[in-house]
């Protein structure tokens, strides 16, 4: 399993009602399509063999024959395929009829896996022709196609880099649907062979049920329901194939067309059974409904391909907000954060908060933050003390910006230029002022902790942490100065979200000159403003992704840390599918890639101290950094065998 990703497909053939022969030439010409395309499970629609719309000449004995005699020739035709493939055949049985899911591959049908929920109601008349797999012993088997075969729905399928399990249309209606069973005992991947009929709407809440369930089990769901060809004798069948991973789609096809569709993606069994471990209610789930035993059938793993060829979209920013409800996002996450800090005030009885203001991005989502927490809670703007800190390397256009921005929002204002103080901490301390190491940037930055501490006391206030959560992650920050305050609003929003929120702020901003301030905050280059400037004082030259590397990829590096826990090797991939040159956005070259992602690692690794002792900050997406949530790290893990993975790497880009 190359980084853990399986291919899977979902596909819907033309089919003509009651005419096996036809049928066959169709699913034929999709499997050799899906085996060519490199995938691993096909699952194709219910009955697809006779095609859904058969009704009562399921009866007829002559449709029985014609449909094993199609299998068999599918199973032959499978011989010379890798491709494991789901396809839905009529079954007759001890008296009975049953509407099943067929799994052939190499020239085998390994299992046959009935229907266990028969819709009989409105349109639907299902238990007029089959019976349900719950009429079934437990032991089932039967000689179908010149096989001995098991016939259950208590049955798993692995092929050693994954294991899947099957469900038939109706079964995912249902209230407790079968496929929760099987993902409890092990199921990564679910399959659903369907035959839903399209309605005004039901697709939308069709999309929705799949959506949910994918989410609700943390994995993959295929669904192939019929399209072209059933007949439309009172109701119509429009095709959908749709590939989901954990609430996601990946994939879909087109509706209401009449030419085979087939859709084809990879599904990250990884990153589920890593998302399974971290909710520990899983298991524990899994112990409470005293689970039955599943019948494993073993199938053969399709050869991996080398190097793998991945299709399916790597968004390079996994933290921003995407599509319509994009402004949506926006406003619940600054809304998180405003509540939080309007909770804090009220709980302090604090007659104000005091934010360093440096005319940079992350103390202006601060100070947003806290106008619209003070705005919540009816308080007076002027309750807001932003304070400007001038020092060695602050320009003109910081300054300018700090100023403008605290005077366009009405809060109050204070301007401490540092310089001095510092400099005579510097005599105090026998430190050379034209030497700018260390030492010369941290005292800035922890004279200007002091200020905003000593100025919260004044005030009968708190102060209000500015730093991000990528600062966190990569320790860029001054212990016990910019690193500390007593309030942290931003401390689980990385640096690319804080961007985008303060450009969203800036567009819905009806105040002209506010809205320009904001805009060219967002356009100003990110820096701690340390070291001095140009001799003009207005070019920063200390620039700090010159330094550590681009927020971007460190964003995108610690996502996939935080969220999937993947391997430094599995990060890089998916890193170069993102952002090299062909398939990604072709900002950097694979070299730079690795480079950055050891820097990420080391810096990750050695800085946790500065994140064992955090003040309190409010959670808002799915990851944190906080040392009494989501991330407790020993301050004294070696990042050894992180590095010995990468160094494993070339630096070619692999291909996908």
């Amino acid at each position: 399993m190359q980084h853990g990703f399986i291919k899977v497909a979902a596909a819907i053939p033309p089919v003509s009602v009651a005419d096996c022969s036809s049928n066959t030439v169709q699913i034929e010409n999709i499997m050799a399509q899906a085996s060519g395309m490199g995938a691993e499970i096909l699952c194709l629609p219910e009955l697809a063999i006779t095609a859904y719309t058969c009704q009562d000449l399921f009866q007829q004995q002559l449709l029985l024959e014609q449909s094993e005699q199609a299998l068999l020739s599918l199973i032959e035709f499978s011989r010379g395929l890798d491709v494991i493939t789901l396809v839905g055949v009529p079954i007759a049985w001890n008296h009975s009829l049953l509407n099943c899911a067929a799994v052939i591959q190499h020239g085998r049908i390994h299992a046959l896996v009935p229907k266990t929920f028969l819709p009989n109601y409105k349109e639907f008349y299902e238990s007029r022709w089959f019976t349900s797999a719950n009429n079934l012993p437990a032991d089932c088997h039967i000689h179908f196609c010149g096989q001995t075969v098991p016939v259950t729905s208590k049955i798993l399928f692995s092929t050693g880099r994954c294991t899947f399990g099957i469900e038939l249309c109706e079964d995912l209606w249902a209230p407790v649907p079968p496929s929760s069973a099987l993902a409890l005992a092990g199921a990564d991947i679910i399959f659903n062979l369907s035959a839903s009929n399209e309605l005004v709407g039901k697709t939308a809440y069709l999309e929705s049920l799949i959506e949910t369930q994918s989410a609700r089990l943390v994995a993959g769901y295929v669904y192939a329901s019929c399209g072209f060809g059933e007949s439309t004798q009172d109701v119509v069948f429009s095709g959908h194939a749709l590939i989901y991973e954990n609430g996601h789609r990946l994939a879909a096809a087109p509706r209401h067309t009449c030419k085979p569709q087939l859709v084809c993606t990879e599904i990250d069994v990884e990153a589920l059974r890593a998302e399974r471990r971290m909710r520990t209610t899983y298991a524990a789930c899994y112990a409470a409904q005293g689970m039955p035993n599943f019948h494993v059938v073993t199938l053969d793993a399709r050869p991996a391909a080398d190097p793998l060829e991945l299709t399916r979209f790597v968004d390079p920013h996994p933290f921003l907000p995407q599509g319509p409800k994009l402004a949506e996002r926006c406003e619940d996450i600054l809304s998180i954060q405003a509540e939080a800090l309007a909770r804090r005030v009220q709980h302090t009885h604090a007659k104000t908060v005091i934010i360093g203001i440096s005319g940079g991005l992350d103390s202006t989502l601060a100070l947003l933050v806290a106008v619209r927490a003070f705005d919540l809670l009816g308080l007076s703007r002027r309750g807001i003390v932003g304070i400007t800190m001038p020092g060695f390397g602050t320009t003109g256009r910081t300054y300018t910006n700090a100023l403008h921005l605290m005077e366009t929002l009405g809060i109050t204002t204070r301007d401490i230029n540092i310089a001095d103080a510092v400099t005579l901490h510097f005599r105090d301390i026998g430190h050379d002022a034209s030497v700018h190491d260390l030492t010369y940037e941290n005292s800035q930055a922890r004279e200007r902790t002091q200020v905003l501490m000593d100025a919260a006391g004044q005030t009968g206030g708190f102060v209000v942490g500015t730093g991000d959560m990528s600062e966190l992650a990569l320790g860029w920050a001054t212990y016990n100065g910019d690193h500390m305050s007593m309030y942290g609003v931003n401390a689980s929003i990385p640096k690319t979200l804080v961007r985008h929120l303060v450009e969203y702020e800036a567009r819905r901003n009806e105040d002209e000159h506010a809205r320009q301030t904001l805009l060219d905050i967002v356009a100003t280059p990110i820096s701690p403003e340390l070291l001095p400037p140009s001799e003009d004082g207005e070019k920063i030259l200390q620039v700090t992704e010159d330094l550590v590397g681009p927020y971007e990829l460190h964003d995108f590096f610690l996502y996939h840390t935080l969220r999937h826990a993947f391997r430094p090797s599995k990060v890089y991939f998916l890193a170069c599918r993102a952002f090299c040159a062909p398939q990604g956005t072709g900002a950097y070259t694979t070299d730079v890639v690795l480079k950055w992602l050891r820097t990420f690692y080391q810096r990750f690794f050695s800085q946790q101290f500065k994140r064992s002792c955090l003040p309190d900050g409010p959670k808002v997406g799915s990851c944190s950094l906080s040392p009494r949530g989501d991330w407790r790290m020993p301050t004294d893990a070696t990042v050894a065998d992180w590095l010995k993975d990468l160094d494993s790497l070339g630096t070619e880009a692999p291909q996908a």
